[in-house]
């Protein structure tokens, strides 16, 4: 990749699954109205080198969090394990865990919106993925509670058809550029990664960052970076490793690991978004086709679909109960890639996007790929209305799997702009 020419301007979702109409409304009016409770998969055994945290998070980020536990435990980012990132506007649990063999300070955190819970020892660093799924309760706010059937109605829907699994606007960040700064990173163009993270010419931004993008552009660095605050970490760091050494390299690889490639997984989410939306005009999201990988959920693994296994009558009955679906690629050197038409119009994709596959291995990044469901499935779905004194409210509460997001199952339910309210650009999906 010579040149970055992203042909992926919006990488969100653009197709619905469900038809009928949307109630409306927004979401996070409240932190406490979207609520997020991690399932572990697994306890910790009580000793080892590895303090674990049951931490509670209020409007906090995954980058404040991590600052606030680096700077209370003495230990750098590489030493903090979790298995999700979560988001900000919201009520989170999570566990993570502190590399910290030797005996640990008060866990105590001096931050009135992060609080532990409790804490114990295990033998292995929490590690993303580990993790079963996630518990949301969410109240839907600025809509009609008589709307309540027809949520529920959408509701049931996609607990037989499956959510399709979409990554959210969170991937992509505030200016849903976060994939555009993979692609960069990943073909080392470092001055028009800065260009874009610190620039007045590249994505949107909002218009109160205008003054400190054109001192930027500038050249007047020390001015620019006076502007930056504490909440924008990621600009902040740039700027400043920029103040120090002059380098647009080193100025990027300050960000530090975490960020960069969570740009580039933007990246890969992009191109799947873009593959799914195919999926779902084609009306085949529930179907398996000649060439397909099926994705068995209940292991993660999955086997390729041939004429044979379609035409033995045993896939229907198992999609139906959502035992298996169809999976779509996360481009990497050694994705296993789907095979026949199916494979092709991945590889179209892939394509359309200005991207070739030997672009993930750079040596900036050398990324294995990995596959995706195109849906999951959602469960333990409850739903009630009312009144509060914040105003009416639709309230849903729902299982989704790890990696799978809530406002996608909001979006199919809601239909309207409020289910994608605008994330700070760090905040991922609540894994």
């Amino acid at each position: 990749m010579t040149d970055v020419q992203l042909a992926i301007t919006d990488p969100r979702p653009q197709r619905y699954l469900t038809d009928a109409p949307g109630v409306g409304g927004t979401i996070k009016a409240r932190p406490d109205d979207f609520m997020v409770d991690e399932q572990p998969l697994y306890e910790p055994c009580g000793s080892g080198e590895h303090l674990y945290l049951h931490i509670e998070k209020v409007n906090v980020s995954h980058g404040e969090m991590m600052a606030v536990l680096q700077k209370h435990f003495n230990v750098d980012e590489n030493a903090i394990g979790f298995a999700g990132m979560k988001d900000k506007h919201a009520v989170t649990r999570q566990l993570v865990s502190i590399y910290l063999p030797r005996p640990a300070p008060p866990v105590e955190l001096a931050h009135d919106r992060i609080r532990v819970l409790w804490s114990d020892r295990h033998t292995n660093k929490l590690r993303r993925g580990h993790l079963a799924g996630n518990r949301f309760v969410i109240r839907i706010r600025e809509v009609d509670p008589m709307q309540a059937p027809q949520a529920l109605k959408t509701l049931r829907q996609l607990e037989r058809a499956g959510v399709p699994n979409y990554f959210g606007f969170q991937r992509f960040g505030y200016r849903l550029n976060n994939h555009k700064l993979g692609a960069m990173y990943l073909a080392g163009q470092w001055q028009a990664a800065l260009d874009e993270l610190l620039g007045s010419t590249g994505s949107p931004y909002p218009e109160y960052q205008q003054p400190r993008r054109e001192l930027y552009d500038a050249g007047q660095y020390d001015d620019a970076a006076a502007l930056w605050t504490a909440s924008d970490r990621t600009e902040r760091t740039a700027i400043n490793a920029l103040r120090k050494t002059g380098s647009p390299r080193d100025a990027m690889l300050a960000i530090g690991r975490t960020a960069l490639n969570f740009w580039v997984s933007a990246l890969q989410s992009a191109i799947f978004n873009r593959v799914l939306d195919v999926r779902i005009d084609a009306g085949t999201l529930g179907v398996l086709e000649d060439g397909d990988l099926a994705w068995k959920h209940d292991s993660g693994a999955v086997f390729a679909v041939t004429a044979r296994e379609i035409g033995s009558g045993e896939l229907p009955p198992r999609l139906e109960r959502l035992e298996i679906s169809p999976s779509g690629p996360l481009w990497g050197r050694s994705m296993t890639r789907a095979d026949g038409e199916v494979g092709q119009r991945e590889l179209d994709a892939l394509h359309a996007a200005g991207l070739q596959l030997s672009d993930f291995n750079t040596g900036q990044v050398t990324l294995r790929g990995a596959r995706r469901p195109l849906r999951v499935p959602i469960t333990d779905g409850q739903l009630d209305a009312g009144v509060d004194e914040h105003g009416p409210f639709i309230r849903l509460a729902f299982d989704l799997p790890r990696g799978a997001y809530a406002t996608i199952a909001l979006r199919e339910i809601m239909k309207s702009p409020g289910a994608e309210t605008s994330p700070d650009a760090a905040e991922s999906r609540a894994d």
